[in-house]
Formats: structure tokens, sequence, C-alpha cells
């Protein structure tokens, strides 16, 4: 790119624009072990808070534990199965 083409785009922006960034913004929460996920646009409109993200994901983990069952293999062999061998 030219430089002329980059002051044009340089005076089309007002400091006033980036006066409510703030550097590091999630650094704690990363550091404490928070995962920033990114949500589609449609995800996002259904779940807009961290918070309603958290409580549809902790309701799904308690469905999946009360539904979830471990399942052993039989060690007894069946009766039919054995004698029709």
């Amino acid at each position: 790119m030219k430089k002329a083409d980059d002051d044009e785009m340089r005076r089309s922006y007002k400091r006033s624009d980036f006066a409510k960034l703030e550097r590091g913004k999630f650094h704690a929460e990363v550091v404490r072990g928070t995962a920033v996920a990114l949500l589609e646009p449609a995800i996002a409109k259904a779940f807009p808070t961290s918070r309603a993200v958290n409580e549809a994901l902790a309701g799904l983990l308690a469905l999946t534990e009360k539904t979830s069952r471990i399942t052993h293999r039989s060690t007894r062999t069946r009766g039919k199965a054995t004698r029709a061998g």
C-alpha cells in the first residue's frame, strides 16, 4: 500500500473512537484459567451474557450426569450362547 493511502485512512480515525479500549482486559481471567470462547452470532443472540452461557452449560452438564450411566460387560456367559456353540 502507498503511504498516501495510509495517511488518508489515518485521518478518518478519531482518538475518541478508541477511548474505551482497555489493554489486557481479560488478562486476569486468563491467568485464573477462565476460558474465553467466541460464539457464532446466532448463539450469542440466544445467550447474550456470560451468565446465560454458563447457566445453559451447567444445566447441560447436570442433565448428562443424570442420564449417563456406566455400563459394564457382564463377566458371566449366557447360557444359551455357550450351549449352542
